[in-house]
């Protein structure tokens, strides 16, 4: 800790000056100067005295931000060497860390942390009852180190401990709450591993030597002892029983007190087992005889201090005295406690009992509820103070009760409660609280945005306000403090909620469209109505939201005011809001502009409307007019007017039946638009859809209006003609069949009646309606047509055929496929073929009569097909075969269906090993080398015919190879960039383009495809390289490079601001100008590259700058620096203007120029005058001003306040002095106030070194 000392103001003036203000004449008087250590009090000692950290304490507690109350809390302590992560330098961080963050996700608890003195553990834990529960739990078992043990059975019998599927050992590990790691098969050791707390250890250990035991093949014996003897047997800290093992060589399981077996099993050799067994009776035998019991009342609370951690104060109890204390269960009411044993020992046992019992305490101390966070302290600090001390003392807080919980030790308690009472009195003493209702709709208004309201409170009055959240639901606001802070606070809070009480809220219906409106380019509209109700806030919804719901809040009577307000402006907007499309042909447009933009202007401000026009490259017509709905009239009759006198313009309307007006339109507009350009662009408006208006507009030339009138008319009549409908039913699966292959069927009927018959679509709701629509005469005999086919259909027939049983699989093969396209093309027609491995000849064929009969048809066509199949080969090197069969097989595919036949490619060849001798001594024939090889042969079966045709259109698939000869220099500008300008090439021509690799140097390019394909590529590749070649030429002609010498001071002028000459000069002359680097030889060196005449035009530019330049010349004026901002303006405005206007170039001083009023003019003589004269002029103009507002600061001034007029009075100010100071008295040299190592600045770093003031402390 370190203290700072405070100096005031006051203090401060009157030490600046070195005299106190009834001193004149300028001497010091030695009384009247402080002295240093009344200047600068010394530093604190360490020990501080309680009072001192009592008021430190309160001081910091009253600042504290309010914490939620817990449920419950409890703190208490991992000593150092049962802390699972003892890694002291990453405390607060790393694994630690991860698993308290972990177990309060889990538990929804809140855990805080803190080291003691002696590096244990403090761990307080806040939050539900069973949430710091399960929270205590989980911090056992991952914070503290978990007990181990391992046991050790047969390899054999570990198959045993597993159980089928593992589902022995998951149930023995939930039993015992233990984790067991039994050894790998292929891992030798015998040796299971248990871990967890010492109770499961014990319990899962006595399990897998039982499991043992049955399983071993040496003796076993079991004997039924008494529970209560069974701690005489294993003797204190199973010692006894451990002799007893040691002497007998057999193994001996006792089960642990936490379970409920009286039998002790006992394994090894039949001697040692006897034996065992006789000493263990002889012991119990024993205790029987000569063991008495005396039972105790001690208090349940006070039960675990008997047991003691892990059971070891009864372990001990046992060992000192050789009486077993029975502790009743815990879930037990019982207080009574069985102490057994010798008769001359219980006594002293009895001691022992009731001294661990009364060892520890439990304790209260009467603390306000409201109070406990501030007696916890922040993050748990002032506890963990008072636990570090006393970690053995568990505190416990309550929620909703005025008192604290003690348990521990007797001394410890007293101490720990003495210190909770202390700070108690004291909170007590210097807090109070309060509670104040407010309805919970205000509480977010009374925190503020951001919480700046609650905030402002709580800083001005020094006091907490906890406001309960919205899941609360309560109106309760709770203030605590200093007692006069929290009457002011609570004061505070009602005025401001009586003032929200009186707000109100309203919400207006505002389209959306008017919202950008309202509010003005960068807010000023809405601004200007915000400036008017300053007290209402007016809340526009998110465009997003697409929302028309404009929020007012405040005051009821400026509410009412400001949506009185807003009505009226949104009602303007609505009657100027009227929009009306005049149709104007497009070439009088400009001639409604008119010269300038006159006409259209001029109607605009004489109507107070908005006029619209299409883009000239658009193809609307349309002239759109917003504003009043009288206003918009008259523009539009002005417009129409000056059409008129331009062209013989004439507007008709025609009677059309609305019902009809749909029809008249088409589909997207496409009938009404013909009509329109086939009658010379004329207009025909139709009334909005709806309106149940039957005129129809005309608008263009005379002779043209008149013929579109008459088609439309015509058109009319015969949609009224034709507008007869019908429906009909039948099932979806004849629809195929009365549409017909290709349609052919429908067509039938539709040429033979002159109707149009509708089929439902896929996603038609309704799949068996069938609409016909036509004249009523040809509805009716296709309506007549299509129910007498549906009749037929639904008259369903059995009928029989003959098909040879050689092409019965071919019907039935891959899953009925043909058979399903035979039902799906004649109306669902069933096919039956007799089953697979009778010889029969009959299939049946069952659908109406007319669908039976051309299936029936069909399939006697496929089996003549089948009969008339034949096989044949075509022989094309296997090299070739995926090329013809194209991507995915799709080439192959289309051959199939185009040729009607199948194909099959041969399998791949396999490479042969040349040293394999045949076996068996076994002799191959010699191979023909003229006979194909069998990789070779594609078969194709089908029709002769078919397969002929199939044969050629393979062939015509082969690829082919040419050469084309191109320049090897050209070859990676033909590649392009990654191959894409190969790959275009190839995927545009459908070939393989192989080029050279560069080693070879060859000019030869190898293009592979299709013979149709090659002659394309060919002529594309030549193109290719006439276009590089050309490029090449250009190229050369473009890499032409002088160099020009200029001066390297009128560089900058030349490249220009931002570099704008140099780029202009760049892209008039399309050249590239390079200016020297910072450390190229030649500065003076300036290098153009591009076409000879174009580099020679940018040289002649440059020089022309530099010629201008060399004519300039630079003049220094004075001017006074008082008025150099104004001249400069805002962000260097007016300089720029200045030298815009006169073209010459201004330099300002730099702040600490040796003359701060020198500026330097630049340019041609006769602009540099001019210039000079203009700034010369501003000086004297602006210097007016400077004089006249000094003139006014000299009166504004107060008589005698400045503190250089006090110095002037004074003379020379003597610093701050002080008596008897360090360096007066002994050898230490004064501080350098000049110095930043003795006078440092706040966060600047510092060199530490010895001085006279001590160490510096940072």
């Amino acid at each position: 800790m370190s203290s700072v000392a405070v100096l005031t103001q006051e203090s401060f003036n009157e030490h600046r000056s070195g005299l106190l203000p009834e001193q004149k004449g300028g001497e010091y008087l030695d009384e009247a100067l402080p002295t240093y250590k009344d200047a600068f009090p010394p530093l604190p000692e360490k020990a501080a005295s309680p009072e001192g950290t009592q008021e430190t304490a309160n001081a910091w507690t009253s600042k504290l931000r309010p914490l939620k109350a817990s449920v419950i809390t409890q703190v208490f302590h991992v000593p150092l060497e049962e802390r699972k992560y003892k890694d002291i330098n990453q405390f607060g961080e790393g694994d630690q860390a991860k698993v308290c963050v972990d177990i309060m996700h889990k538990t929804g608890a809140h855990l805080e942390l803190s080291l003691a003195k002696d590096q244990g553990l403090s761990i307080m834990v806040s939050g539900k009852l069973d949430a710091v529960m399960k929270a205590r739990k989980e911090i056992v078992s991952r914070l503290q180190t978990q007990a181990s043990a391992t046991v050790a059975i047969p390899k054999e019998h570990h198959r045993f401990v597993i159980g089928k599927n593992g589902e022995k050992l998951q149930e023995l590990e939930l039993k015992t709450a233990t984790k067991i790691q039994i050894p790998r098969p292929d891992d030798l050791s015998n040796q299971i591993k248990i871990s967890g707390t010492k109770e499961g250890l014990e319990k899962a250990k006595h399990e897998i030597l039982l499991i043992s035991a049955e399983q071993d093949k040496r003796a076993v014996e079991r004997v039924n002892i008494d529970k209560v003897f069974h701690p005489f047997i294993t003797g204190a800290y199973n010692k006894l029983v451990g002799e007893m093992m040691q002497e007998t060589g057999a193994r001996i399981n006792v089960p642990p007190p936490s379970v409920n077996k009286t039998e002790i099993v006992i394994t090894g050799e039949k001697e040692q087992v006897a034996l065992a067994v006789a000493m263990i009776k002889k012991v119990s035998e024993e205790k029987k005889k000569n063991a008495t019991t005396i039972a105790v009342e001690v208090k349940k609370s006070q039960h675990k201090y008997v047991i003691g951690p892990k059971g070891n104060t009864l372990q001990e109890i046992l060992d000192k005295t050789g009486v077993s204390v029975e502790i009743p269960p815990s879930d037990s009411s019982s207080e009574t406690v069985i102490l057994r044993g010798e008769p001359d020992r219980l006594g002293q046992a009895l001691t022992e009992v009731y001294a661990k019992a009364n060892s520890y305490n439990v304790s209260s101390v009467s603390a306000p509820s409201w109070l406990h966070r501030f007696i916890i302290g922040k993050k748990g600090q002032n506890l963990a103070k008072i636990t570090q001390q006393m970690p053995k003392v568990h505190i416990e807080f309550t929620e909703g009760e005025d008192r604290i919980t003690l348990e521990g030790p007797t001394k410890d308690v007293q101490m720990v409660q003495s210190q909770i009472e202390a700070i108690v009195t004291d909170l007590v003493s210097r807090m109070d609280y309060t509670e104040i209702s407010v309805d919970p709709k205000f509480h977010r208004h009374l925190i503020g945005k951001g919480g700046v309201n609650i905030n402002r409170i709580k800083e001005l009055h020094k006091v907490t306000v906890r406001i309960p959240p919205d899941n609360e639901k309560s109106n309760l606001i709770r203030i605590e403090g200093d007692p006069q802070g929290v009457q002011e606070a609570k004061k505070e809070l009602l005025e401001l909620a009586s003032r929200m009480e009186n707000e109100r809220t309203k919400d207006l219906i505002i389209e959306q469209r008017f919202h950008r409106a309202i509010i003005g380019q960068k807010g000023e509209k809405i601004k200007e109505v915000r400036d008017k109700f300053p007290e209402v806030i007016i809340n526009f919804p998110d465009p997003a939201q697409k929302s028309d719901i404009v929020q007012l809040r405040g005051p009821r009577t400026e509410v009412e005011k400001c949506a009185k307000f807003m009505q009226k402006i949104v009602a303007e907007m609505v009657e100027n809001s009227f929009s009306v499309s005049v149709p104007i042909f497009k070439q009088f447009h400009r001639n409604i502009i008119g010269k300038g933009g006159s006409n259209i202007k001029k109607i605009r401000e004489e109507t107070n409307t908005k006029i619209d026009l299409p883009a000239e490259n658009s193809n609307s017509e349309m002239i759109v007019i917003t504003g009043k709905k009288a206003n918009c009239e008259v523009a539009r009759n002005r417009i129409l007017a000056i059409q008129k006198e331009l062209a013989n313009i004439s507007e008709i309307e025609v009677s059309i039946p609305s019902k009809l007006h749909n029809s008249l339109i088409g589909s997207k507009g496409r009938f009404v638009r013909s009509i329109m350009e086939e009658c010379g662009g004329v207009h025909i408006h139709f009334p909005t859809e709806g309106s149940g208006i039957d005129k129809v507009t005309i608008r263009g030339p005379v002779e043209e209006v008149e013929k579109a009138k008459q088609q439309l008319l015509a058109l009319a009549e015969e949609k009224q003609i034709k507008s007869h409908t019908a429906e009909l039913r039948a099932k979806p699966e004849y629809h195929k069949f009365l549409i017909g292959k290709g349609g052919g069927n429908i067509r039938k009927v539709r040429d033979s009646t002159g109707a149009r018959i509708i089929f439902p679509t896929a996603d038609d709701k309704d799949q068996e309606l069938i609409t016909v629509i036509g004249t009523e005469e040809a509805v009716q005999e296709a309506q007549k047509e299509l129910e007498e086919l549906i009749k037929s259909l639904d008259n369903v027939v059995e009928d029989n055929m003959s098909v040879d049983p050689k092409h019965h699989r071919y019907f039935v093969a891959r899953r009925g496929q043909v058979l399903r396209d035979l039902a799906d093309e004649y109306g669902g027609v069933m096919v039956s073929f007799p089953r697979t491995g009778s010889q029969s000849e009959k299939v049946t064929l069952k659908g109406a009569k007319e669908c039976v009969e051309a299936a029936k048809k069909r399939m006697l066509e496929i089996v003549d097909d089948l009969d008339a199949q034949v096989t044949i080969e075509c022989v094309i090197a296997q090299k070739f075969h995926r090329s013809i069969m194209g991507p995915k097989g799709s080439r192959i595919q289309q051959i199939t269906r185009d040729h009607n036949v199948q194909i099959k490619f041969p399998e791949r060849e396999k490479k042969l090993n040349l040293k394999t001798k045949p076996a068996n001594g076994e002799v191959k024939e010699p191979v023909d080398p003229n006979a194909p090889k069998k990789c070779d042969v594609i078969v194709i079966s089908g029709r002769k015919e078919r397969c002929e045709g199939a044969v050629e259109a393979l062939k015509a698939l082969v690829p082919v190879t040419i050469e084309v000869e191109v320049p090897f220099e050209l070859h990676r500008y033909i590649i392009g960039q990654k191959g894409s300008g190969i790959r275009k090439m190839m995927d545009e021509f459908e070939v393989n383009i192989q080029v050279p690799a560069p080693d070879q140097q060859s000019d030869k390019i190898a293009i592979t495809g299709l013979a149709n394909h090659l002659d394309r590529a060919k002529e594309g590749l030549l193109e290719r390289v006439k276009e590089l070649q050309a490029e090449q030429e250009d190229r050369a002609l473009r890499s032409f490079k002088l160099t020009i010498t200029v001066d390297p001071k009128y560089h900058p002028k030349i490249i220009g601001r931002k570099g704008a000459i140099i780029t202009n000069i760049r892209t008039e002359h399309d050249v590239n100008i390079q200016f020297p680097e910072k450390n190229d030889e030649n500065q003076d060196q300036i290098t153009i590259t591009g076409y000879e005449h174009k580099a020679i035009a940018a040289k002649e530019a440059i020089q022309h700058i530099v010629d201008e330049l060399e004519e300039m010349i630079s003049e220094d004026i004075t001017l006074d620096s008082r008025v150099h901002a104004r001249i400069i303006g805002a962000r260097g405005k007016g300089i720029r203007k200045i030298m815009d206007e006169f073209k010459v170039d201004l330099r300002f001083p730099q702040s600490g120029a040796a003359d701060p009023n020198l500026v330097t003019v630049t340019g041609r003589p006769e602009l540099v005058d001019e210039a000079i004269d203009h700034l010369l002029n501003l000086e004297e103009e602006y210097m007016a001003d400077v004089v006249e507002n000094e003139a006014k600061m000299a009166y504004m001034r107060p008589p005698g306040g400045s503190a250089a007029s006090m110095d002037e009075q004074r003379g020379p100010s003597k610093g701050f002095v002080v008596r008897e100071a360090p360096w007066t008295t002994g050898n230490e040299k004064a501080p350098d106030m000049s110095s930043s190592e003795d006078f440092p600045s706040f966060g600047a770093p510092v060199a530490t070194k010895t001085s006279p003031w001590g160490p510096k402390r940072f």
